[in-house]
């Protein structure tokens, strides 16, 4: 090999052997999850409740922990069966799957520019014309590669930046699934609320009915007022009406389960079925750590993370980029001769680019990029301290349900009481049927409270689940 040949190569060995030594040189601040204010246990909490916040300290989202099947907490074997198909058949799941999945084709992308790239390269050209008849043949056959060294840390920041949003993408799947999950519990719940007011309501009709007749037979003895039988038609047509929107109702909510099941609306049936009205238990003392497995949570932390990579990127345009490149192939006249060793061909090159003057327009987007930053660690405060307080409303709601759900129980028992000393009276003819229909809608309005505190308690644990970020217990 002569010296001129093996100058250039031993100068490209020189040049990536510094390139490498630059390599530690990132622009890249030093990444560290912004801090916020969270409380020592939650004040709405029975044992807690006159503790207050104290102090700032750095989160650690813990997304990926396996919640279970928080589900099952309220055993309904259907729920179950339902729920545990959200995964598979949920559009929007779906889409949330295609997103995770084109950030990690992202992922693979950014990586893949930290190496080299080759290519094959070959070429046949045939001139003339002119003068001269004759006409010249030229045959190349080459290798070529060019490879962008990361003197600044820019590719690295950019797989950084594709990283962190690879694990937003992962938070923002699980936020969909657990959102799903909770709606599709929700108006579960709801749907079997409206079936017992609507056992309820048919009941009451019935009662209402033989109520009417006992008027009727009364007016047509002239015992009762034309006004009594009009009352209890008019009680009676009422109550059909509540059954007819009752049947609606049910009917919206049918069709809102088949869309997050993934299935048409029409092809969709739930047959009335026993409500069970199971409400999990809130441990005492929930821990605040738990808040860190919420999804939207991790997903804000994660964009800090890639809105600071982003700043590195802004900030390598300060330094100048290199490129290398090479190649190494053949050229001949004739295809039989291309190959020969006296027909060799070979590049190496060094290219570098420096901006300057552009009006500072480099700064301007290395201070875009800050402001980014701190957009993204207020917004991820902002979630953190939202997050807080959907547990404390939750807390709230379920203690405070509790209490309303045994004050509904006892007020319905009251009323049922009253209902039948009044119809008893009026057969006897002490009061006015008057006082017999305000006792039977004082009575209904209860007993439909009660159903109704009961449906509350369940969609407020199901709003509490998902305010703890999918269950109360984390894996160990």
């Amino acid at each position: 090999m002569s010296k001129h040949a093996s100058s250039p190569r031993y100068s490209l060995i020189a040049l990536a052997v510094a390139s490498a030594l630059l390599a530690g040189c990132a622009v890249t601040p030093a990444y560290k999850v912004p801090e916020t204010q969270a409380p020592a246990a939650y004040k709405e909490t029975p044992s807690d409740a006159d503790k207050a916040a104290a102090g700032w300290t750095a989160a650690a989202p813990a997304d990926t922990l396996e919640r279970g099947p928080w589900w099952q907490l309220f055993g309904d074997p259907l729920l179950n069966q339902m729920a545990d198909s959200i995964e598979v058949n949920n559009q929007n799941v779906a889409a949330a799957v295609a997103s995770y999945a084109q950030a990690r084709a992202l992922v693979a992308e950014q990586r893949a520019s930290l190496f080299p790239s080759v290519a094959l390269n070959g070429s046949a050209t045939r001139s003339g014309g002119g003068d001269n008849t004759q006409t010249a043949n030229q045959y190349r056959a080459n290798i070529g590669a060019s490879w962008e060294p990361d003197v600044w840390g820019k590719l690295r920041a950019g797989v950084g930046n594709a990283n962190a949003s690879l694990q937003a993408s992962a938070a923002d799947l699980a936020a969909a699934r657990l959102s799903a999950q909770g709606e599709l519990a929700t108006n579960y719940f709801s749907l079997r609320q409206t079936d017992a007011e609507k056992a309820l309501l048919d009941a009451t009709v019935e009662g209402y009915e033989r109520v009417l007749q006992i008027t009727q037979n009364r007016f047509d003895a002239g015992i009762a007022a034309k006004s009594d039988l009009l009352q209890a038609q008019t009680q009676l047509a009422s109550a059909r009406i509540d059954q007819i929107t009752l049947v609606r109702q049910r009917a919206t909510l049918e069709h809102a389960i088949a869309v997050l099941l993934g299935k048409p609306a029409g092809d969709f049936t739930l047959a009335p079925a026993e409500w069970k009205i199971a409400v999990p238990d809130v441990p005492a003392g929930v821990p605040s750590t738990l808040l860190q497995r919420r999804p939207d949570i991790a997903a804000a932390e994660r964009r800090v993370a890639a809105a600071n990579e982003n700043i590195g990127i802004a900030r390598s345009a300060y330094f100048p980029s290199l490129n290398l490149t090479g190649s190494y192939g053949y050229g001949s006249s004739s295809t039989g001769g291309l190959f020969n060793a006296s027909n060799n061909l070979w590049s190496l090159g060094l290219t570098a680019a420096q901006t300057l003057f552009d009006a500072g327009a480099i700064k301007a987007r290395v201070s875009g990029a800050e402001a980014a930053r701190d957009q993204a660690i207020a917004t991820y405060r902002q979630t953190v301290l939202t997050a807080f307080a959907d547990v404390e409303n939750q807390l709230a709601a379920t203690r405070t349900l509790a209490q309303q759900q045994d004050l509904r129980k006892a007020a319905s028992e009251a009323a049922d009481q009253v209902e039948v000393q009044m119809l008893n009276r009026y057969r006897a003819g002490q009061v006015s049927y008057s006082d017999v229909v305000t006792a039977q809608q004082t009575a209904l309005t209860a007993r439909r409270a009660l159903v109704q505190a009961q449906a509350d308690r369940q969609t407020t644990a199901i709003a509490l689940i998902q305010s703890l970020g999918g269950g109360w217990h984390a894996a160990e």
